[in-house]
């Protein structure tokens, strides 16, 4: 584990985790505000653009320069409650420089006000217009929530019938809303970022009339067979790595790719802490995945500093 993450850890035991508990997390809800602005950092390597799908805002970023004629969705994190952040905007500024790709990030709505049977729609439509523009390469990406509902957009793409996205990008993703694997209750003392109960009621939320253990909310129980290719990005200290764990090995029992690079004492989100050396190594990596320049073997990397 590399020192800026040790000191990075040791500052966030001082930060209240707002996924402690739901009524904390009903706290956190009431004070945030809306979406982060598009950032300074985005602006400077790819133009913008705004559409809508309905009443959601769908925010597109070209490339300025070398653009790869790669086209990635991402679908930003949050517990399915909280906004787009400038962290997202700037791991995504760094995305397009280092990628060349073309990124939309649709900015779906919100928990508890709305619900998963609102946004899949929504997948199902972004997916589609950006097929209609023929990108040479489709990636479907996100972190933690979002990682999970790019997991639920590949499945849907893939029981439509349609063709599936040539790849998926995913930093921790929160890939079972339950929470319940005794895995999962021995890594959450360690996790400096995420609370257990917290995310269970949030996960109940973005459920609204469906059991959360349902495939659209937690994918990694639905079927696993027939998915592009996944890298998955996750510190050995998240709260939600044991999940992603068992992504892995059902992507690959069902005779699928899937790798999932493991980083030592790394916080929950790689793309939280970008001046990490675990943050940089992973969104390296997912940059030459996003390119098609990345082979996606079966197993787990070894855990990395």
């Amino acid at each position: 584990m590399s020192l800026t993450m040790a000191a990075t850890r040791v500052l966030l035991r001082f930060r209240t985790r707002s996924t402690e508990t739901e009524d904390s997390l009903v706290r956190s809800i009431a004070r945030q505000g809306s979406a982060a602005p598009v950032s300074r950092a985005v602006r400077r390597v790819a133009t913008v653009e705004e559409a809508r799908v309905g009443e959601v805002r769908v925010v597109t970023l070209r490339p300025r320069r070398a653009p790869s004629g790669g086209h990635v969705v991402y679908l930003h994190g949050g517990a399915y409650v909280h906004p787009v952040l400038t962290m997202h905007w700037n791991l995504l500024a760094r995305l397009v420089r280092a990628s060349g790709a073309v990124v939309t990030v649709p900015l779906y709505g919100l928990a508890p006000a709305h619900d998963v049977d609102e946004a899949l729609p929504l997948l199902d439509a972004v997916l589609e217009d950006v097929r209609r523009a023929s990108p040479s390469r489709v990636v479907v990406a996100g972190d933690s929530a979002g990682g999970a509902l790019a997991l639920v957009a590949a499945m849907r793409e893939r029981d439509a019938g349609r063709p599936v996205p040539d790849a998926l990008v995913l930093f921790s993703p929160w890939v079972d809303a339950l929470l319940d694997s005794p895995a999962v209750h021995e890594v959450a003392p360690l996790d400096p970022m995420l609370g257990r109960d917290g995310l269970v009621a949030a996960g109940r939320w973005w459920a609204g009339d469906r059991d959360p253990a349902s495939p659209e909310v937690s994918p990694v129980r639905g079927d696993l067979s027939g998915l592009p290719p996944v890298s998955a990005y996750a510190g050995d200290r998240d709260l939600l790595t044991p999940d992603v764990k068992r992504l892995v090995r059902g992507v690959t029992a069902a005779a699928g790719r899937a790798e999932l690079r493991l980083y030592r004492g790394a916080l929950p989100v790689l793309g939280g802490a970008p001046w990490t050396p675990g943050a940089r190594r992973a969104r390296r990596h997912a940059a030459s995945v996003v390119r098609g320049d990345a082979s996606i073997g079966g197993r787990a990397a070894p855990p990395r500093a």
